[in-house]
């Protein structure tokens, strides 16, 4: 059973509080067959929290600026593993999403709760929301502003917004700034930060957290780009060690 049929088809979602079990409890409400809500397990209960904070999070960026366009939806998509026979239910669960009272700073506080400030499932999130943000071409000034407040409710601060920026805005980061590290790091530190974040970022590791497998695009992409950074860093700094040596 996918994360999803276990969202719309009538899991226990007020049992997870706040905003986001009432966002679950109204899309149970409103499944036509009114199925016998589920009881989940904790390990159902943190995938169902991260999918809906995410889907709550995504679809309230997406009209940040006012309207809701194909390409952001398409970019979700592409990120996202979607069965078929699921995407119409998803649809409407996004719409649903979209429009409830509740802002999107309680989602995000949730969020936080559930998941820790700064935690690497919550990066994964703010990746997810780049996505969506830079989808039509550029990012407005509403979504930086989204993004902003969001990433400081994820306890993140200037300098660490602007390292989500480098990494996830759509640009080409030079490799040190995706391991988090002075361009000018010696090898021990770069083979050091490369561990910590490869440990941190592994899609095993992020599924025990609470992601669920159909996000599993996102932490392998993440991952990819930490190995890449490692590998030119590595190349880098042993053909500097060589002409050092040979001169």
């Amino acid at each position: 059973m996918t994360i999803w049929s276990i969202i719309i088809g009538g899991a226990a979602g007020l049992a997870l509080g706040g905003p986001i079990g009432a966002l679950v409890g109204a899309a149970a409400s409103a499944v036509a067959e009114h199925q016998i809500r589920r009881h989940l397990d904790p390990r159902q209960s943190q995938n169902v929290a991260f999918t809906v904070a995410v889907i709550a999070l995504c679809a309230k960026l997406a009209k940040a600026d006012g309207t809701v366009s194909t390409p952001e939806i398409q970019a979700f998509r592409s990120r996202v593993d979607i069965a078929p026979e699921d995407v119409r239910r998803v649809g409407q669960f996004w719409d649903l999403a979209r429009q409830t009272k509740d802002g999107f700073q309680a989602y995000a506080h949730q969020a936080a709760g559930l998941f820790g400030t700064q935690s690497a499932i919550l990066e994964q999130l703010m990746d997810l929301l780049f996505t969506i943000a830079r989808a039509d071409g550029r990012i407005t000034a509403p979504e930086w502003d989204y993004l902003t407040e969001v990433a400081d409710i994820f306890g993140y601060d200037e300098a660490g917004f602007d390292r989500l920026t480098q990494l996830y805005s759509g640009q080409n980061p030079p490799p040190h700034l995706v391991l988090g590290i002075a361009e000018n790091s010696d090898f021990d530190t770069i083979r050091s930060a490369w561990r910590q974040l490869a440990r941190k970022h592994h899609p095993d590791q992020l599924i025990a957290a609470g992601m669920p497998q159909e996000f599993i695009a996102v932490a392998t992409d993440r991952l990819a780009r930490i190995n890449q950074a490692y590998e030119l860093l590595s190349a880098q700094h042993k053909a500097a060690h060589s002409a050092h040596h040979t001169g």
